[in-house]
């Protein structure tokens, strides 16, 4: 048998080993509850002591700054942004945080992809940062509105001009052939602009959100589970805080703490 037979043979039958492997696999259902890290001891509770504030976003500032210090969390500004459609068909995908303040949580994208169309539709969405480094998570939940045409244009300017090139050469969310399709618009731009010298312009399409929260939640997880969870909220119309189960916050905001 040649040296080429015998390779062919063999390419056969690993090609009949992937195909039976995958055949098991899709009749098998993998069972992955024994995977468990450990979280915090016990004398590192998150409780209503440790707020440096009572109201979220010195809170959030506060775990953020840490977040930036921790040399294991590479893009702690990272967070999951969750939209829905007007008739509730949800959808989920990483942005990255640009900007935090009293007025809310900013991100640029594309204003013609998925979760700019579902926003449209349905303003209310929510953002989840997770830190596994530090076991913590927020999760943020409120409305969102758009940023003014200066400020994405400042902001799109300040990025890598490679990044500018790369958000007008994509029409997010849609289909394309092939790869290929981006390259030869990424040439055709970097020919147009960057080998000229010339500033790239900010396509129509692209911008910026701000999400205005009225629910934040703070979740540091524990090593016997009863992770602990504090969450702030803007209060329903004639809500009095008790002081046992709902206490008064700052600037408007109450706070409670919820069963893990």
């Amino acid at each position: 048998m040649s040296k080429l037979s015998s390779l062919l043979i063999g390419i056969k039958v690993q090609s009949r080993l992937q195909q039976l492997h995958s055949c098991q696999f899709l009749k098998m259902s993998v069972d992955i509850s024994s995977l468990r890290i450990r979280y915090k001891d016990r004398s590192e509770t998150f409780l209503e002591e440790h707020l440096v504030a009572k109201e979220p976003f010195a809170q959030f500032h506060s775990w953020f700054e840490q977040a930036k210090s921790n040399a294991k969390i590479l893009e702690p500004n990272a967070m999951c942004l969750s939209t829905a459609t007007k008739d509730g068909k949800p959808s989920g995908r990483f942005v990255l945080c640009k900007g935090y303040g009293k007025d809310g949580f900013k991100f640029f994208t594309n204003l013609e992809s998925r979760k700019a169309g579902e926003l449209k539709e349905n303003p209310n969405a929510a953002l989840t940062f997770y830190w596994e480094a530090m076991n913590r998570s927020i999760r943020i939940e409120g409305v969102v509105g758009t940023l003014s045409n200066e400020e994405s244009e400042t902001y799109f300017h300040a990025r890598p001009v490679p990044s500018q090139i790369g958000a007008s050469a994509s029409h997010q969310s849609q289909p394309i052939q092939s790869r290929d399709v981006l390259c030869d618009r990424e040439k055709i731009l970097e020919e147009k602009y960057t080998e000229k010298g010339i500033t790239v312009p900010k396509p129509d399409f692209w911008g910026g959100y701000i999400l205005k929260p009225h629910t934040v939640e703070f979740w540091q997880g524990q090593r016997d589970r009863l992770h602990d969870r504090i969450r702030f909220r803007l209060p329903a119309e004639g809500e009095v805080a008790d002081g046992v189960l709902l206490h008064q916050g700052e600037n408007g905001w109450v706070y409670e703490r919820l069963s893990p």
